[in-house]
């Protein structure tokens, strides 16, 4: 079974995560590593709506980005049900907010695109948006 990072590197529709990643080694060490992570990886697509020349030009701002898609936890789709859980805590110290948008799985802004791609070192959930840290929240304050 790959590790998340090799994972990555195999998916077609993760080439610009993967780019991501090999800028950022700390990210790439944990996720090459042992452990029982959850990772949310942002698809191509996603990336596309960012102004990624820039994104990818500022390695530290690159790494709080990965680090706010990375959970020292393992959670499979059905242990994020929103009856279970209603948020997680990233690697980057904030959270990000599990709820339903038309009994969709929403994590933060985005929807799952492909679930539960098992790791040997955790799980892989393919989104179709970034989280942006500076973002953190705002649909806490959206009434």
């Amino acid at each position: 079974m790959p590790t998340i990072m090799e994972a990555i590197a195999a998916d077609p529709s993760l080439k610009t995560l993967n780019k991501a990643l090999g800028i950022v080694t700390g990210v790439v060490e944990r996720l090459g590593q042992p452990g029982s992570y959850t990772f949310f990886a942002p698809n191509d697509e996603a990336f596309a709506r960012l102004n990624i020349d820039q994104v990818l030009a500022d390695a530290g701002k690159l790494a709080d980005i990965l680090n706010y898609h990375l959970v020292a936890e393992k959670y499979t789709e059905k242990e994020m049900d929103v009856t279970n859980l209603d948020s997680m805590v990233t690697e980057l110290g904030k959270s990000l907010s599990i709820y339903l948008d038309e009994n969709d799985i929403m994590i933060d802004n985005a929807h799952i695109v492909k679930a539960d791609i098992q790791c040997s070192n955790g799980v892989i959930h393919i989104i179709d948006n970034v989280f942006l840290p500076q973002h953190s929240g705002w649909y806490e304050t959206m009434a």
